[in-house]
């Protein structure tokens, strides 16, 4: 790929005659767009008929949009599988957790482990390969489309086959399963493989360790076919290849991206939820080190399917996204879709062009990050986010883990994101780091939610604190082992040795009255929570009232050169949000963490860096009620050239500036 600013758009060519495609690359050069993703759902074209396959249609699209300065990222088309596939095949298809099969339609209705499916997949993919994998118009890959957005884990007996496999490369002896798992409650022993079932249809509720270690192999299975794709790819071209995944999608997004060159994500997240965008961007750019990731898809208006559609943005918020994403480490800003469909589920979805070949409501907003990307390309392929002072490890491991065992229905994606959202109001430049992300150079971890920390994990993390880091451990962090069972030896296993602490009791603190005090202020104690025993030397946060009176729910040790920290119970409400800020301000400031500013809410600062070690902010406003922040000594507009005082600086609504210092 080359050193500059992608503006994209989703294209579906193949649903168009030529007039309306000659007609889509004039509004396309007309709106900056530079790069076009296609071909994911275009199956049918390639192969009308099994064993037909001509991707000539696409060789000459390519062609005919790069002689127009408009390069493409090409798909394989194996999220919707030809009715030739699907037709009287059931045991092709998709089963869900109530055995329904999947029929012909919509997409991702095929069982993606499936033999013949693999075997048909593998071939159309290395044809395509072969027909635009040298064509210089063709700049990437994606694999497939959103692995697992609608359906999760698949019951055929293709996957209770490899489920098997699965236990006994894992277990090695149906034994050793039966110890870890422990099978003897409600007489679920197993005396082989074989007969460990898939977690479907039951009278009540699966065995934890059988949920949840279906859904780390159906996560595994999937890694597996996006890597066997990008394998035959490779063999013929050196483009470089993603997949297109996000956050609720069930799938292990660190395994899923260790195979991959770059990260991508779909984003629809509206104008008032803009913390889970800021949280997909500081995460997506922690997934490969040292490149930058793709928006793949956003709406340029409004999200909708047949069933429902989401608001528009306000107009100026696309441009806000847009320069954000660029400022946070996004190489490319990509809108799903081009030209709005005229047939199908999703017409209603907004689009850069209507189906008729006029301008949509967001199409002057398109304008507007064309006319943004222009003016700030030069300084973005000149600098990289600057590293951040702390990090918060995000798992799709511990997602499974809530997914099995959500306590009161507790969302996952909604935890982290609310406790994220923290960080971003207080001003504090951060990343989002995978479990095995590196730790080296940063300050301050919190490791929120994450019911089982692994022995790598644990060791990393420690050897953090002994460096002189502070871990900060919880809430909802610990409390269950490998195979998602309860441990034995201590509430939170090996960590209570390692903190020198003890944890007394684990359970629900909600309507207890239980109150938590630290740092000087107070709030109700919620979800399920441990309680620790009061020790004058390690006891920062105490209980007031319920069933815990007098005893510990934060506690602090020093470890080697460092600290860990452990948050036995979650601040709720308005008063345990401002808590929870109070404990993260408290150990930002301790840690003397630099990377932060005194940003209002709806504004964020995101710092960016050259290889001189020239700092610069890219400021903008999300809210549209426009903000302010303090310029610590005197700088320059990047844009205008002109000087910038060290004082306060007001920001107007949606408005965006580049400060150098």
């Amino acid at each position: 790929m080359a050193n500059k600013l992608y503006h994209g758009a989703a294209y579906y060519p193949e649903l168009w005659d030529e007039k309306v495609m000659e007609e889509d690359i004039k509004l396309m050069k007309e709106a900056g767009i530079n790069v076009a993703r296609m071909g994911e759902f275009a199956w049918h074209t390639m192969e009308p008929e099994e064993g037909k396959i001509d991707i000539s249609f696409f060789v000459n699209v390519i062609n005919k949009l790069y002689e127009n300065g408009i390069e493409t990222v090409m798909c394989t088309p194996t999220p919707t599988p030809p009715i030739w596939f699907t037709h009287n095949h059931p045991e092709r298809m998709y089963v869900n957790h109530e055995g329904k099969v999947m029929g012909h339609g919509s997409r991702q209705h095929a069982c993606t482990n499936n033999r013949y499916f693999r075997k048909k997949a593998n071939e159309i993919t290395e044809h395509m390969a072969k027909a635009v994998g040298s064509l210089p118009g063709v700049i990437g890959w994606q694999i497939d489309n959103e692995f697992k957005c609608h359906v999760s884990e698949c019951m055929c007996e293709t996957c209770l086959e490899l489920w098997h496999q699965w236990l006994e490369e894992r277990y090695e002896t149906i034994e050793q399963l039966n110890e870890a798992w422990g099978t003897k409650i409600w007489s679920e022993y197993y005396h082989s493989f074989e007969q460990v079932p898939q977690p479907g249809p039951a009278p009540f509720l699966h065995n934890s360790s059988l949920s949840t270690m279906y859904r780390q192999f159906s996560m595994e299975k999937i890694a597996e076919f996006s890597d066997s794709q990008a394998e035959i790819i490779r063999q013929y071209s050196d483009a470089p290849i993603t997949h297109n995944s996000n956050v609720p999608f069930s799938v292990d997004n660190e395994r899923l991206f260790e195979k991959l060159d770059f990260a991508s994500f779909d984003t629809y997240a509206t104008q008032e939820n803009k913390a889970s965008y800021l949280m997909n961007c500081d995460l997506w750019r922690n997934f490969k080190k040292g490149r930058d990731f793709w928006i793949m898809e956003t709406s340029t208006s409004n999200a909708a399917s047949l069933e429902s559609y989401a608001s528009p943005h306000a107009n100026g918020y696309l441009r806000a996204e847009a320069i954000v994403s660029y400022a946070l480490g996004g190489e490319a800003f990509c809108y799903w879709l081009w030209r709005q469909q005229r047939a199908g589920c999703e017409q209603p979805h907004g689009s850069v062009i209507s189906a008729w070949g006029k301008p949509t409501v967001g199409f002057q907003s398109v304008l507007d990050v064309e006319e943004m990307r222009k003016k700030v390309e030069p300084f973005m392929v000149e600098t990289k986010p600057k590293k951040a002072d702390i990090a918060i490890t995000y798992s799709d491991q511990a997602k499974a883990f809530f997914q099995t065992e959500p306590h009161q229905q507790m969302d996952f994606r909604s935890l982290v994101t609310n406790f994220y959202n923290h960080f971003v109001s207080l001003g504090i430049h951060r990343d989002m780091i995978p479990e095995k992300g590196s730790l080296q150079d940063y300050k301050l971890l919190f490791t929120p939610f994450l019911p089982y920390i692994s022995d790598e994990y644990r060791k990393q993390a420690v050897d953090f604190v002994n460096s002189g880091g502070t871990w900060i451990v919880g809430p909802l962090s610990g409390g269950r082992t490998k195979e998602h069972t309860v441990h034995t030896n201590a509430a939170l296993g090996k960590l209570e040795e390692i903190a020198g602490i003890e944890a007394l009791y684990t359970y629900p603190m909600d309507g207890t009255g239980s109150v938590g005090h630290a740092f000087g202020e107070r709030a109700p104690l919620g979800l399920w929570s441990t309680v620790f025993e009061y020790d004058e030397k390690t006891v920062v946060g105490t209980i007031a009232g319920g069933n815990s009176d007098g005893k510990a729910f934060m506690t602090e040790s020093k470890v080697g050169k460092g600290k860990i920290v452990h948050v036995g119970s979650l601040p709720v409400g308005e008063e345990g949000d401002s808590l929870i800020r109070k404990i993260i301000d408290h150990y930002a400031t301790e840690t003397e963490v630099s990377v932060r500013t005194d940003v209002t809410s709806g504004t964020i600062v995101a710092p960016r860096i050259d290889d001189d070690g020239k700092q610069s902010w890219v400021i903008v406003n999300m809210d549209g009620q426009g903000g302010s922040v303090t310029i610590p000594k005197d700088a320059m507009d990047v844009l205008t050239k002109e000087k910038v005082s060290a004082e306060r600086l007001d920001i107007g609504p949606y408005e965006y500036r580049i400060i150098s210092f």
